[in-house]
């Protein structure tokens, strides 16, 4: 049976952020986690789904919080508002994702020594930003993610494996910042790849997503493959 938890973790300041880890009560013993962080709107239904489909792969799946506890946007201006707070202080936005591995580190039903994370939107930004710090986890995977580096590049070794999974026609992360990406990946010795899906805009697994004129819209079979390329990224990295 899937069990769902929400949870309350801090960070140093006792500032709260509010999580939703999911796992399948009858796989026994500890399991590999996975981070799934969030969208420029904050944590939704949308990541917490996620969280309920890598429960039913056999993985603890965690729906994480970035932004703070209640702090959600309800469109899109005060989307851009709590996205631009931590795009304009990436050590901010590292130290919470580093916070949130932790955080499922802990969990009773996870092996602390196998961590993984997947990211949409600015979530993909986050979970690269969390291997550019050289941490020790198994793997990441971007999907539509925002691609540019911090401007203060921590310059580490990447350990953990990436995998970018991205539109051609995504307006917020072009086919030349796929390019600077991988020289990146290159320069500090990462394992990646990046697989790229044609007639495909930005947000393409987010069925919600209806605005083609921006370059934002779901594509259905850009979502199954890049879904099933993580699938098997994640049977590979976690052996």
């Amino acid at each position: 049976m899937t069990i769902e938890e929400k949870i309350i973790y801090k960070d140093a300041l006792n500032n709260e952020f509010e999580g939703v880890v999911v796992w399948d009560d009858s796989i026994k013993g500890t399991k590999p986690g996975i981070l799934v962080s969030h969208m420029w709107s904050g944590q939704s239904e949308f990541e917490v789904d996620k969280a309920k489909a890598l429960a039913e792969l056999g993985y603890v799946g965690f729906a994480i919080d970035n932004y703070g506890k209640g702090r959600r946007a309800n469109g899109p201006e005060e989307a851009q508002v709590l996205m631009d707070e931590l795009n304009g202080n990436r050590p901010l936005l590292l130290e919470r994702m580093l916070l949130a591995v932790t955080t499922l580190q802990k969990h009773k039903e996870v092996d602390a020594s196998r961590i993984g994370a997947i990211g949409f939107c600015f979530g993909g930004k986050c979970v690269l930003d969390l291997a550019r710090s050289g941490i020790n986890i198994n793997g990441v995977v971007s999907f539509h993610g925002l691609l540019d580096p911090p401007p203060a590049h921590p310059k580490k070794e990447i350990k953990s494996s990436v995998l970018v999974l991205h539109g051609w026609e995504d307006p917020m992360a072009l086919p030349e910042d796929m390019v600077k990406l991988s020289h990146e990946m290159n320069r500090y010795n990462a394992e990646w790849n990046i697989h790229v899906y044609g007639h495909t805009g930005h947000a393409f697994t987010n069925p919600k997503a209806k605005f083609p004129e921006k370059g934002l819209f779901f594509e259905p079979r850009s979502n199954k493959r890049s879904w099933n390329s993580m699938v098997y990224f994640f049977n590979e990295v976690f052996g």
